[in-house]
């Protein structure tokens, strides 16, 4: 059996006592973590989860900062996912509404892309609309 590569790419404003949590399960998991800092909001989605032929920026452009937490997950098969999942709840580890998946389509997307489009979609899916 191959070596897993999953991955998670973590984003928090601010440290938090469920930080420690999180990093309990994806450790007992195997899972690998990556943290991310305000400082990278700039970074391609693909860079920041080590896909080949996608290049970290050293001259990445700033973009807004992100108030709130996400999970970008990279390498999970279905039945992992729900472990995950699972785990995260068995754990208590507060819900981190905004989670995606390294695809194709978002690898391009910087990590402040991606926020915009996942907060959006959430926004849809539990028909809460923040008025801009």
């Amino acid at each position: 059996m191959a070596a897993r590569k999953e991955l998670v790419l973590y984003y928090t404003p601010e440290k938090s006592d469920a930080d420690r949590l999180l990093k309990g399960v994806l450790v007992r998991m195997g899972v690998r973590i990556r943290n991310l800092t305000p400082e990278q909001t700039g970074e391609k989605i693909g860079a920041l989860a080590g896909l080949a032929g996608c290049e970290e920026q050293t001259d990445a452009p700033e973009a807004p900062a992100i108030s709130e937490k996400m999970l970008i997950l990279h390498g999970f098969s279905q039945q992992r996912l729900q472990e995950l999942l699972t785990g995260l709840r068995k754990a208590k580890v507060p819900p981190i509404p905004l989670k995606a998946m390294v695809t194709e389509h978002n690898a391009d997307w910087t990590l402040y892309e991606l926020y915009q489009e996942i907060r959006k979609e959430h926004e849809m899916m539990t028909g809460q609309k923040e008025s801009k």
